[in-house]
């Protein structure tokens, strides 16, 4: 047959592809990891290659040769440090000798606490009833923001108790004498005045509690320049009420144990964030990570196996290159990942040292993004992507994931921006204290907050709201 059928054809193609060499795997690997299966996969490595030693944190370190992991520094956050490269972050093996599993003794579980002080009351059997059912009603701040009508209504449907609002009131406000101040409230301008009620750093706390009463919503607003002449005070004293105020804890209840919507006793933390005075700390929570090094009789034989000429001696020669080579690496790409680790939080916690300052208030909380992060810190965004997922850090009141720190700034009429979350706080509390007669439509809240300095549109206010969990006004109608 003269003419076929297939015609073949030859074409070149030049493409450029990356590929990730096993080391550079391996250090990926082991920066996606949490503490426990850093933890995990270090003492595998060390059962499965005789080259690797491991220093348990209690042990001495031996004398002798091989490569060490240093032992860490904790670092100090100052705002103004450079962080144009990471040659100034040391290498760390393990942090405090803190792990979760110590941190429970005070918390125990969220309501346990709470219980156990109410169990000291003098209390009828209902009255101990509806404590119980008031303690269980606080949300993961601590604070009660149901109204306590609602409360009256769910205790006859649901306990077959049949209450008055002014017998609640009673047994709640025994319930916001318990510790920690702050505790039961049912707004953050209650919380924070039963916090001023109970302090003792300061002998007049007059002027404070006027800011809170008369002038709350250029508190909230941060509109701190109108309340002087409001109050009659001088600029000096208002800021330095206002100072104080801040430094109270807008979510005691976080101080027992929960964290930001989930229990402390799940979660190992990835790092430790300390504060002295105006100064931030942070660590890694490896503790319970051995530190490494190469054997040093693995380095010995290999110089003698090097040393001879037969068959024998260089393929055993081949073989201790081989284990202590892996272990070199492994050893790498464990102190590569602590400082990446490190200098990451660092960075996070350079970012938001204003939030933690404030012992967490999220008024202070900046707006963030990945991309933030990776220019102070020195890194690409997908490697403080891969740090910062599924990773913890404990702060002084709280177990919290790394991405609670990052968030979407949301407009402010001035210019500025503040964090999504401080926004969350306002619509919560403006909803809270809505008449339920005739609650508050989205285009309602959407004026007041704009009253408040927030250039929002009303179909984002609704956005927000159901990202909330909070219902159209009609269902929020009483």
């Amino acid at each position: 047959m003269s003419n076929s059928r297939f015609t073949q054809t030859q074409q070149q193609q030049q493409t450029l592809s990356q590929t990730l060499s096993p080391q550079q795997l391996l250090a990926v690997q082991l920066l996606e990891m949490t503490t426990v299966e850093i933890e995990e996969r270090v003492r595998g490595e060390v059962m499965d290659n005789p080259a690797l030693d491991a220093i348990e944190p209690d042990e001495a370190m031996p004398q002798g040769g091989g490569d060490d992991v240093d032992t860490p520094d904790i670092y100090s956050v100052d705002a103004d440090d450079d962080y144009s490269g990471n040659d100034d972050i040391p290498v760390a093996s393990s942090g405090f000798s803190t792990s979760i599993d110590s941190t429970l003794g005070d918390a125990a579980l969220f309501g346990d606490s709470l219980m156990e002080q109410l169990g000291e009351l003098s209390l009828s059997p209902d009255e101990h009833a509806i404590g119980e059912y008031l303690i269980g009603s606080l949300d993961e701040d601590g604070l009660l923001r149901k109204p306590l009508s609602e409360i009256e209504d769910e205790l006859l449907i649901y306990n077959n108790i049949s209450t008055t609002e002014t017998l609640l009131q009673s047994v709640l406000a025994a319930i916001q004498t318990f510790e920690p101040a702050g505790i039961a409230a049912r707004d953050l301008r209650e919380c924070l005045l039963l916090q001023l009620e109970r302090s003792t750093s300061v002998k007049d706390y007059s002027l404070h509690k006027r800011i809170l009463t008369e002038c709350y919503d250029e508190f909230a607003g941060k509109r701190w320049n109108v309340i002087p002449e409001k109050l009659g005070h001088s600029a000096d004293e208002c800021r330095d009420a206002i100072a104080d105020i801040v430094r109270l804890n807008p979510r005691p209840g976080a101080s027992l144990a929960e964290g930001v919507g989930f229990s402390r006793q799940q979660v190992m933390p990835d790092f430790l964030l300390e504060i002295t005075d105006d100064n931030v700390y942070v660590s890694l929570n490896n503790s319970h990570v051995p530190s490494l090094r190469v054997n040093g009789d693995f380095l010995q034989m290999l110089d003698e196996q090097v040393a001879g000429n037969n068959a024998e001696q260089r393929a055993a020669a081949l073989f201790l290159r081989q284990k202590i080579d892996a272990a070199k690496g492994f050893i790498s790409a464990v102190q590569q990942r602590e400082m990446t680790m490190l200098g990451t939080m660092k960075a996070i916690a350079a970012l938001q040292k204003e939030y933690f300052l404030s012992g967490g208030d999220e008024a202070f909380l900046k707006p963030m993004i990945l991309e933030d992060v990776a220019n102070i810190a020195g890194y690409d965004i997908s490697t403080v992507s891969r740090v910062c997922n599924s990773k913890y850090v404990q702060t002084p009141w709280s177990v919290t994931p790394l991405k609670y720190y990052f968030s979407d700034g949301v407009a402010m009429l001035d210019g500025t921006t503040q964090s999504v979350y401080e926004l969350f706080r306002v619509i919560r509390e403006l909803i809270a204290d809505e008449d339920k007669t005739n609650p508050l439509t989205d285009q309602a809240l959407q004026e007041m907050l704009v009253g408040q300095g927030y250039n929002v549109a009303r179909r984002t206010v609704a956005k927000y709201r159901e990202q909330l969990n909070i219902p159209v006004a009609r269902l929020r109608r009483e």
